[in-house]
């Protein structure tokens, strides 16, 4: 990422980062779809309810290995071998912890927070059956973001996309097997992702060990190296909280969604699914952003840094928002893909239709907070987002709904914090000197 034409580099590196979270997002996709077409409304909400909840204790764990992933690139980019070897040691062996920890919090914390959202008594035991599945499976949750991590810091964006290709052709036919050829119900759904999630980290721990650079794993060098894993976490806790808090925040905006039923949780939770594709081009972006920022400072390469970013922030939000317009065009046929009754189906294309022409704010925010997560200031997105997406997120849904009790108003909340991230995200990166002043 510090030679040759900066926007062949990013692209090269983001486009499969793109296509496997494309499948990654379609094996997800496959889930409600076997699960709201053989099983029917009531179960489709039960997995679209727990979206929220995964990502509030899965985001935590990803954010700790964006911040490792930030530390090895720059290691990478500097020619740091020996300080690079331990990093991505210590990163595996985080990974097995953070493993454990998703187990034991997910599966005994589960009852609890789904109660607390005002879960529906139609959809709660699916709900609590789904997510203690799910979370079993905690290590190769944590392994996958751990390997995946590494790969993507040295630049190596190809592996993880044939691994996630593999756990999606992988899900798509257990989840066909379990549910409608076995009758194993909402488990088997839950029981074909873990399967998955685990072969996926599998092949990535494989390949770690067998690869020729300095980021080759070697099993007897798995330890913690106590100032490593203090560098790691300092640069990745701050965007593990902001994942979890962000994820709160949405766990308040889904159990306001609650409140109108499983119908709408249903229409709502299809909508969530085909919103992810509008996160790819995102994500795809703010991922390959955060390692070319990352290496060419490492580098020392400032103004190829500079002028990385402007390419990645245009293209990026061209892309969100071009995804977004086919949303709002295809918005009733998409959603009664996953269920085809009318009311499920109107929820589903008033949510997109409100949010979908907005999408490149959101590509712009996370555009940016990539940008500087790759200069080592990651304490700047986490306070931004938690303020925005957390803070004036709930505290606009709280009051307005008591207001206008219409569901519509919560639909809104998206836009108008990502509005907010945004103009506070470019104030900061045309007025600080992120580039000169980063420091890891």
């Amino acid at each position: 990422m510090t030679e040759g034409k900066i926007s062949k580099k990013i692209i090269l590196f983001a486009l499969p980062i793109f296509l496997g979270n494309l499948f990654q997002q379609l094996y997800n996709v496959v889930d409600s779809l076997v699960v709201g077409n053989v099983l029917g409304k009531e179960a489709l909400a039960a997995v679209s309810s727990t979206g929220s909840l995964i990502f509030l204790i899965v985001g935590f764990i990803h954010g700790i290995f964006v911040g490792a992933s930030v530390i090895i690139s720059r290691h990478f980019g500097a020619k740091n071998k020996k300080d690079l070897e331990v990093a991505v040691h210590t990163t595996i062996a985080l990974g097995f912890i953070a493993g454990i920890i998703i187990t034991v919090v997910g599966m005994s914390l589960t009852p609890l927070l789904l109660k607390a959202m005002g879960t529906p008594d139609d959809v709660f035991n699916n709900a609590v059956l789904y997510l203690r599945i799910y979370f079993a499976g905690g290590i190769g949750i944590a392994m996958y973001n751990a390997t995946m991590g590494i790969f993507q810091a040295v630049g190596d964006s190809k592996h993880p996309l044939y691994y996630l290709i593999t756990a999606a052709i992988i899900n798509t036919v257990l989840d066909i097997l379990f549910i409608a050829v076995f009758d194993f119900g909402i488990a088997g759904a839950a029981v074909a992702t873990v399967i998955s999630q685990f072969i996926s980290a599998i092949l990535g721990f494989t390949k770690l060990m067998r690869v020729t650079g300095e980021h080759r794993v070697t099993f007897s060098r798995i330890r913690i190296d106590r100032f490593t894993a203090t560098r790691l976490l300092k640069m990745g806790i701050p965007t593990g909280v902001q994942n979890s808090v962000i994820a709160f925040a949405n766990v308040i905006v889904q159990s306001n969604i609650n409140n109108f039923g499983s119908v709408a949780m249903a229409g709502c939770g299809s909508y969530s699914k085909l919103e992810g594709f509008a996160f790819l081009p995102i994500t795809s972006f703010g991922m390959a952003l955060t390692t070319f920022i990352g290496q060419n400072l490492g580098a020392k390469q400032y103004d190829r840094a500079k002028k990385g970013a402007k390419f990645g922030i245009m293209t990026g939000v061209l892309l969100a928002q071009t995804v977004g317009i086919l949303l709002w065009i295809l918005a009733p046929i998409l959603i009664s893909f996953f269920n085809n009754e009318p009311d499920v189906i109107a929820y589903g294309v008033t949510q997109m239709r409100t949010e979908s022409l907005f999408y490149f704010l959101l590509a712009l925010s996370h555009c940016l907070a990539g940008i500087l997560r790759g200069a080592g200031k990651t304490n700047i997105p986490m306070i931004v987002m938690l303020i925005s997406w957390c803070a004036i997120r709930i505290t606009y849904i709280t009051i307005t709904i008591r207001i206008i009790p219409d569901i519509r108003v919560i639909f809104w909340a998206y836009p108008l914090t990502w509005f907010i991230s945004s103009v506070v995200f470019l104030i900061y990166y045309k007025k600080a000197n992120w580039l000169h002043g980063s420091t890891i």
